[in-house]
């Protein structure tokens, strides 16, 4: 017995070293190895970030993004490797980025990145580039150097922009978030991320969608992290095409309505429609700005003078940035119209609640029927055909 385990013993040894090229008798593999070091060459690369080293950054490889993105306040930066393809003195890597802007995120925002790297003499990788992973969107500064302005409640981060613009609007949303809470309360986090690219092509990037689904949209609110209520913080998006064309009324109420986008992203899901979402920011937007129904609302008030009283409320499909224009300016002002009649015939605080109670419900169906009984008292129906009343009334 002890002779076969002698033999069976050497059997093992010879096999493994017949393989050791391949698999080295059950150790780390050529690719782990490379794998290894590119994740232990990228925590050298976050830590630079994080500790705003520059020069430990450049023993990384190319600096170009540290130069652009310097300014940016980082609480967190870490990147995750999850594939290497290596070909000689060269690989491609896949990994996550995963990152927190200081005083703003409460969650990380993670996005997909792919470098490209090759070895030195010494047999050390290097990062030669740095790039959204494929069908990733874009970060800021992968479009140039970051220009950062901090208000009291905002931080504004640009690219292509001066100095004195990014300013302006912090001191905009700086004005917004006291206004969204006076209207939606204070259980959000009173704080909001503008981010403001060079063109509406950047911001399309930025976004990870075509051009057109954003012409004539001044700015839009992505949560980066989803509706979940965990989302670390929703960017407000800027398209500086359409926002240079806006007076100094406009462009107020437009941040506004993208902060209030941000205060109630935990209670909007699946269940809430567009026409209350996009109403109340309007709502939120235009509460204290003095502007009648005729001045606000121009597109319904030419269709209700001909007498094209809309039949229903507004669909999600109405709002589709890519339809017509006209559609969407009356979609927008329909919703508005919807909200502003509930806070002046049942009050602002049942507004309130109703856009958290149909929020409450995990799908559609349902959800606004039973908060307008549970809430408002009414029926679809009847709510209905107040709405198209009020309409009249407003915009006859």
């Amino acid at each position: 017995m002890a002779g076969r385990g002698r033999v069976r013993g050497r059997a093992v040894a010879a096999a493994c070293l017949l393989l050791a090229s391949l698999t080295a008798c059950g150790g780390p593999s050529a690719a782990d190895t490379a794998r290894a070091q590119v994740q232990h060459l990228l925590d050298t690369r976050a830590a630079a970030v994080l500790h705003h080293d520059a020069a430990a950054y450049a023993t990384t490889g190319t600096r170009t993004p540290y130069t652009r993105l310097r300014s940016v306040p980082f609480t967190a930066w870490s990147y995750r490797v999850t594939a290497v393809r290596r070909s000689g003195a060269t690989a491609t890597a896949d990994a996550e980025l995963s990152y927190r802007v200081t005083g703003y995120d409460t969650a990380p925002v993670i996005v997909g990145r792919t470098l490209t790297l090759s070895t030195a003499a010494d047999g050390a990788w290097y990062v030669d580039s740095e790039r959204p992973a494929r069908d990733a969107a874009q970060q800021l500064w992968d479009q140039g150097t970051v220009g950062v302005a901090r208000g009291r409640s905002s931080i504004v981060l640009g690219v292509g922009q001066s100095t004195r613009s990014l300013r302006d609007y912090a001191s905009l949303a700086d004005h917004a978030v006291p206004a969204v809470s006076d209207a939606w309360g204070t259980d959000w986090s009173r704080r909001v991320v503008v981010l403001v690219p060079g063109s509406l092509d950047a911001m399309a990037a930025l976004l990870g969608s075509p051009a057109d689904d954003y012409r004539g949209i001044a700015a839009v609110t992505t949560g980066e992290a989803g509706g979940s209520g965990r989302a670390p913080a929703d960017r407000v998006v800027v398209n500086p095409d359409a926002y240079s064309l806006l007076g100094p009324l406009g462009r107020q109420v437009v941040l506004t309505h993208e902060t209030t986008h941000v205060a109630t992203r935990a209670h909007t899901d699946a269940a809430t429609p567009l026409w209350l979402s996009e109403g109340y920011a309007d709502w939120v937007g235009y509460r204290d700005s003095g502007r009648t129904p005729e001045q606000a609302a121009p597109e319904l008030q030419h269709a209700v003078a001909d007498g094209h009283v809309p039949a229903a409320l507004p669909t999600d499909k109405d709002f589709g940035f890519a339809e017509d224009s006209t559609r969407l300016a009356q979609s927008y002002e329909g919703g508005w119209l919807a909200c502003r009649m509930i806070a002046a015939h049942w009050g602002e605080d049942r507004l309130d609640a109703f856009y958290r109670a149909v929020g409450a419900h995990d799908r559609r169906s349902g959800a606004v029927e039973d908060a307008l009984r549970t809430v408002l008292g009414t029926d679809l129906t009847r709510f209905t055909a107040q709405w198209r009343e009020y309409l009249r009334e407003q915009l006859g």
